[in-house]
């Protein structure tokens, strides 16, 4: 991996940093953002900063909707798609044709300088596009969201996820997971670019409904809140639907202890784990140690080919 030199953000309220010839602005540093752990907007940055050789890969190429946090984990937020003016003019964008036939210009994170700067902007976890910008309605990912329902503990999200691995992996079909950094798990498969993303959805529904189905008293697939069965993990499936999102790899969640979301092998599931063993303060020395295990996600080998099962 090539490595580069990681800024340092400076120890004052503002700053601006010179980043591979681009100049970002940043502000507001000293601002908490998860107070009670002693955590500022300046840490935040620093951590992905820190991680962004790792993470940068996986956001490339992709419309980024922007989730901002202005006042930190635990005051209110809201979502942004359109690229806010102004911005810089070395800022990729994405535009995106919606159904209503409105276009919106999404911000891209290419490279260290637009991730700093979106993260200034308050955005404490990110959320981009399973379709890369080239053609945004054929995905190149397949994924299931494990959302525990109220009271359901994290070991029983484990037992869903093993569940679902296993029918992935009879399929045929290479499964990698990872803590949400929330509440659940998320598992992605690798697809080849080719089904439109209302068929890789079809197919997720389907997969979703009949394992909930065959473990009833551990699943559901049921997306109606009213209608689903208390004590249940639910297979999401629609997280796959056109323009939905999903918080990415090494994201940082507005949760307590600044949790993040992040890549585990399969023996580290099987033994065990609890969601708040991944924080913001030890995922960079995770990575110098272990690398990262989502890197076969970003390569050609190994994609499924989801058309011979639609």
């Amino acid at each position: 991996m090539k490595t580069t030199l990681t800024p340092v953000i400076p120890d004052s309220p503002d700053a601006v940093l010179d980043v591979g010839g681009r100049r970002v602005r940043l502000t507001n540093l000293n601002k908490p953002f998860w107070p009670k752990e002693g955590i500022t907007k300046r840490d935040l940055l620093q951590y992905y900063a820190n991680v962004s050789s790792y993470l940068l890969p996986h956001l490339r190429h992709r419309a980024m909707v922007m989730k901002r946090y202005p006042n930190g984990a635990n005051g209110g937020c809201f979502f942004m798609k359109r690229v806010p003016e102004p911005h810089p003019d070395w800022l990729d964008t994405c535009s995106i044709e919606h159904r209503s036939g409105n276009v919106i210009a999404f911000p891209v994170i290419q490279d260290l300088a637009s991730l700093l700067w979106v993260v200034n902007l308050g955005c404490i976890d990110l959320n981009p596009w399973y379709a890369q910008c080239d053609d945004v309605h054929r995905p190149d990912v397949l994924h299931f969201d494990l959302d525990p329902g109220p009271g359901v503990r994290f070991a029983k999200v484990v037992d869903a996820a093993l569940v679902v691995r296993e029918a992935l992996e009879t399929l045929g079909m290479p499964t990698f997971v990872k803590t949400t950094g929330s509440s659940g798990m998320h598992l992605a498969v690798p697809i080849a670019r080719g089904p439109l993303q209302k068929e890789v959805w079809t197919f997720a529904k389907a997969l979703s409904r009949e394992l909930a189905a065959q473990h009833p008293a551990l699943l559901t697939a049921e997306y109606r809140i009213a209608d689903r069965p208390r004590g249940r993990v639910l297979v999401d499936y629609n997280q796959n639907a056109w323009g939905r999102t999903l918080a990415s790899i090494y994201s940082v969640r507005p949760k307590p202890k600044a949790t993040v979301s992040t890549p585990l092998a399969w023996s580290e599931v099987e033994s065990g784990v609890a969601l708040t063993d991944f924080r913001l303060e030890n995922v960079p020395a995770r990575l110098k140690q272990l690398g990262d295990l989502w890197k076969p996600l970003l390569g050609p080998r190994g994609r499924v080919r989801l058309e011979r099962f639609l």
